[in-house]
């Protein structure tokens, strides 16, 4: 297998992105400065400046970044629907829904999300990023696994974005919310999978 090759260049911007990531979770936006990213990239100030234009563009890029790749890592985690048996659309709503929340709860996106809604006033775009990349990501992917198992005869629903859209809250609001105002870090994994268990049993209910 040929492991492809990335430029200098590339290779720049990734490690700019990985110091900015790094140092505005733990410092916040206005805590952070382009010398500060410059300096732990090991780059010049002017190399960041060339790779995103100015410290609002890095920061837009580092949210963009980490959702995107929050989306990739459920989509390669989720079962594959050839897994379950046919009648089983239960077994694998509940572990895709666990599969999403696990991803969503973790930490360094939690800190990403605080400091985006603390953000959002200066930065318009940091809420488009961060929902484009995320909820709306999770709800398209959903939506196509809904009609998925329509087509197949498995479940009845008539507007596969809006069941996608109720389902993906019913699993997340709860869970998110808590651990957004919670030091104490998110649910234990059993509760998560009990509260997963329910969402999914409320939601066959309406469309088995």
């Amino acid at each position: 297998m040929v492991v492809p090759q990335i430029s200098r260049s590339e290779r720049k911007r990734a490690d700019i992105l990985t110091a900015a990531r790094e140092l505005f979770l733990a410092h916040g936006y206005l805590g952070s400065s382009v010398d500060d990213v410059a300096s732990r990239a090991r780059v010049s100030k002017p190399t960041v400046y060339s790779h995103f234009g100015s410290k609002e563009a890095l920061f837009v890029a580092v949210v963009s970044t980490m959702t995107n790749e929050a989306s990739d890592q459920v989509r390669r985690l989720r079962p594959e629907q050839h897994t379950h048996p046919d009648s089983d659309v239960s077994g694998f709503l509940r572990a895709y829904g666990l599969r999403q929340l696990q991803v969503v709860l973790d930490p360094a996106l939690l800190r990403l999300r605080r400091l985006v809604i603390g953000e959002v006033s200066r930065f318009p775009d940091l809420a488009r990023a961060l929902f484009d990349g995320g909820p709306a990501r999770a709800i398209t992917e959903l939506a196509t696994i809904l009609t998925t198992f329509t087509e197949r005869g498995l479940l009845h629903v008539a507007d596969p974005r809006t069941a996608a859209t109720h389902l993906n809250w019913m699993i997340m609001g709860g869970p998110l919310n808590e651990a957004m105002l919670s030091a104490d870090g998110p649910t234990d994994e059993t509760a998560l999978r009990h509260h997963v268990d329910e969402a999914v049993r409320i939601f066959l209910a309406a469309h088995s």
